[in-house]
């Protein structure tokens, strides 16, 4: 029979008890250490890692109160919160050995032991040591996972007055459990906001669960968000949770909640005043406790008004309300945003650091975006990945206006002079890549003059 490949440790004052079970226990374990001292548990965590830990209740000092062995315990744990301990006992006391179970302790043994019973209790303490550690290398997993999702798709960046606005919004409510709306176009950084409201908030070692209402059809929204029972219909083959149910303790992200129907919209109210789901196919209320933060680009105090959207749903849903500008009225943001993404491809792509240069972040701030922010951070991607020099040239980014679209010969009909000036100066300035010299020379003015201009049309 071979031997178990674990570590076990043994702490009793009593040395033929050491003895015994050193003896038998080297025949079925690996390695076996004893310790007659439990003054010397904390050297010995400190230069080696158990499996298990065999620890007597009561030392000589302290004959029948076992207050010496949750002292040690506690230490242990302190030392090792996945270790697994199994308490030594020889008067018995099952109420003593149960709170030390309540204290963190795996098991009890009593003295004197059965040998196959004292086996069976450490193979099966050394399963539920696995578990633990299996379980806290899943959970390091995770929040490596969540850090890396953080560092490439979920900072809030931007230095403009309207993102400074948001931020401070974001971090005043994140603290609360109040209900956040999220309004602003697509690709504006909606689902950014939200899980940086619940990283900072009280749930933010908790779940967060996004759901794209936009993306689940009518028939689904039920065994989605709240769940179903085994035979629920055809193809419920088991039992499952909902996305509600799954978010518990944590934060739930409701995303185009515009998009629900006014069906839709009433399931959904009943589950927010009630906080209690039902599974489809049970009549069982499961109570919920989440953090709830719902976007849309839709407009919504628009869709109230023309009986589109419950009114008693928008009030429930938006307790705070946190509006995000388009990128085109915050272009002192695209330096950092595209430094960033700059920054994550090119360490993603593993390509040397790549830079832009003045006149491709002029021309990159006199892009409308109508992509926002999602729209940059692919212009980047692309960017990173198809050029070959290392500073980035406007043609890199591939874009063009909707002027240019149309061609160079295209004239609205009822354009005013104004309207045709400042056309006039976007394609020159597009043409020589946000260059603002060669432009003004092409023009016929001075820089200060072409300032000016551009100044006077918000270009």
């Amino acid at each position: 029979m071979s031997k178990l490949k674990s570590r076990l440790l043994i702490v009793d004052d009593d040395t033929d008890i050491l003895l015994a079970a050193k003896m038998f226990l080297r025949q079925h374990i690996e390695i076996v250490h004893t310790e007659k001292n439990p003054q010397n548990i904390p050297d010995l965590l400190s230069n080696d890692v158990y499996d298990v830990i065999l620890l007597d209740m009561n030392f000589s000092r302290d004959a029948t109160s076992g207050k010496e062995g949750f002292h040690w315990l506690n230490k242990i744990l302190e030392y090792d919160p996945a270790a697994t301990v199994i308490f030594i006992t020889g008067y018995g006391d099952i109420e003593l050995a149960v709170q030390g179970i309540k204290e963190g302790a795996t098991n009890f043994i009593l003295k004197p032991w059965d040998n196959k019973k004292l086996l069976a209790t450490i193979e099966a303490s050394l399963r539920i040591r696995e578990s633990k550690v299996e379980l806290e290398s899943l959970r390091s997993t995770q929040k490596v996972l969540i850090a890396d999702q953080d560092q490439t798709r979920n900072n809030l960046i931007g230095k403009s007055p309207a993102m400074k606005k948001v931020m401070n919004l974001a971090a005043k409510v994140a603290k609360t459990d109040a209900n956040v709306i999220i309004l602003g176009e697509n690709g504006t950084g909606k689902e950014v906001v939200a899980r940086a409201i619940h990283r900072a908030s009280n749930r933010s070692d908790k779940v967060f669960i996004n759901v794209d209402l936009g993306a689940i059809t009518e028939s689904l929204f039920e065994s989605e968000l709240f769940g179903y029972k085994k035979g629920a219909f055809t193809d419920a083959k088991e039992d499952r949770a909902g996305r509600f149910e799954a978010a518990n303790k944590g934060t739930i992200f409701l995303d185009e909640i515009g998009n629900l129907s006014q069906n839709l919209q009433s399931k959904l109210l009943s589950v927010l005043q009630s906080r209690k789901v039902v599974r489809l196919g049970s009549n069982k209320e499961i109570p919920i406790d989440v953090r709830l933060i719902c976007a849309t680009n839709m407009p919504l105090y628009q869709m109230v008004s023309e009986n589109k959207f419950r009114q008693d749903l928008l009030y429930r849903i938006n307790t705070v309300e946190i509006k995000l500008p388009p990128l085109r009225e915050r272009p002192e943001d695209i330096e950092p945003l595209t430094e960033f993404y700059l920054d994550v491809y090119c360490k993603k792509y593993k390509i040397p650091k790549k830079r832009i240069n003045a006149g491709t972040l002029k021309r990159l701030q006199l892009h409308d975006w109508p992509g926002n922010i999602r729209e940059l951070q692919h212009a980047v991607e692309r960017a990173v990945i198809l050029s070959e020099d290392t500073v980035l040239e406007p043609q890199d980014f591939f874009m063009e206006d909707s002027e240019n679209q149309k061609g160079d010969d295209f004239m609205p009909e009822n354009m005013n002079l104004d309207e045709v000036e400042k056309m006039l100066i976007r394609k020159v300035i597009d043409k020589h890549g946000g260059n603002i010299s060669r432009a003004a020379k092409e023009l016929g003015l001075t820089r200060a003059s072409l300032y000016r201009r551009i100044e006077k049309h918000g270009i």
